[in-house]
């Protein structure tokens, strides 16, 4: 166990957490709505630190994020745990596994391994992903003040639900972030993730403020979230933050607690990145469905393509110091 970070101690041995917009207040002996931060007498111990359940060699590609250093590798890994309670979540075995089973599992990996491994496999950054980052922050925190000494980059795949607090603290080692915007409805947040929206649209400014590099997934799930309505919904709030915001709409299969729904025809999908480019979005890419012309990326002034994929494979990539060879637009992201 370690001490967790971000907390403050108040009467009768309560605590209340400041890693994410939960606040929980928690009493002694109880934990967080996360399951992986509890009170012990009055101080706040993180159950997860050096705690890895997952560990891998991923392409960048997969995390998603397609204008952040395309064709590189990424050091995957993750503990259990999560803030959210998304009925759709498809690692749901890992990251409800405190709440559903009451287990906590993990190999003790401290964070000089991590980064070890990392440099060892030809990675270019770590990605902590699979579950919530934030609730795994103490280990994240450590990793990625390692790995930035070595050159590496650190990104987060996150829910955007974290305080503003872990932000500023994070911020100066933390090189990108792909925000799953689950919804622009509060209803959907509150009723199948737990959580509620504005917090994660105000982090995802935030985060263009400090520097990170964003991109936004969000999971179509049909009758739920995939209505023109709420798309268009979506892809004006990202615009309004900044239109050079790629958003990768991913299609959805059963899982979890959300059996019942079938998967998100591709028809969905294609109508998501037809209304994201016409609300004037620059970058909009259609996930999960290899070979579609949606996960190529195209000149938002000319629209020639400038990197051709297939699933998480980068088969050819055109762009020159950040330009578009055709007609020399400046191409947005990191690295490219």
């Amino acid at each position: 166990m370690k001490e967790a970070l971000l907390y403050e101690k108040l009467e009768d041995k309560k605590v209340k957490c400041h890693l994410c917009n939960h606040y929980c207040i928690i009493p002694d002996g109880k934990r967080g709505i996360c399951q992986v931060r509890e009170n012990r007498g009055g101080i706040l111990y993180s159950l997860v630190y050096e705690k890895l359940i997952a560990a891998n060699v991923d392409p960048i590609e997969k995390k998603p994020f397609f204008h952040f250093l395309p064709g590189s590798l990424s050091f995957s890994i993750a503990t259990v745990g999560c803030n959210f309670r998304c009925k759709h979540c498809q690692n749901w075995s890992i990251s409800q596994m405190p709440r559903d089973k009451g287990e906590i599992q993990g190999e003790r990996v401290p964070p000089e391994r991590i980064v070890m491994e990392a440099l060892r496999t030809g990675c270019e950054s770590i990605s902590y992903t699979y579950t919530e980052p934030t609730v795994f922050f103490e280990y994240a925190y450590e990793t990625s003040k390692l790995a930035k000494e070595k050159g590496l980059k650190n990104l987060f795949v996150t829910n955007g639900y974290m305080s503003k607090e872990a932000l500023q603290l994070i911020a100066p080692y933390l090189d990108g972030a792909n925000v799953d915007l689950k919804s622009a409805n509060e209803a959907f947040y509150k009723e199948i993730c737990g959580a509620s929206l504005s917090p994660v649209l105000e982090n995802v400014q935030t985060m263009k403020k400090l520097g990170i590099w964003v991109e936004v997934t969000t999971l179509l799930i049909p009758t739920l979230n995939d209505s023109e309505e709420e798309l268009r919904t979506i892809a004006r709030l990202l615009r309004d933050i900044e239109p050079s915001i790629p958003w990768h709409v991913t299609a959805f299969h059963p899982d979890y607690k959300l059996l019942h729904i079938p998967p998100t025809p591709r028809s969905v999908l294609k109508k998501a990145r037809e209304i994201g480019l016409s609300e004037g979005l620059r970058y909009v890419y259609s996930g999960n469905i290899p070979g579609d012309e949606g996960e190529n990326t195209y000149c938002w002034n000319c629209h020639k393509i400038l990197i051709r994929r297939w699933g998480f494979k980068v088969l050819e990539n055109h762009i020159k110091e950040s330009k578009c060879p055709h007609c020399g637009a400046e191409i947005d992201g990191v690295g490219l």
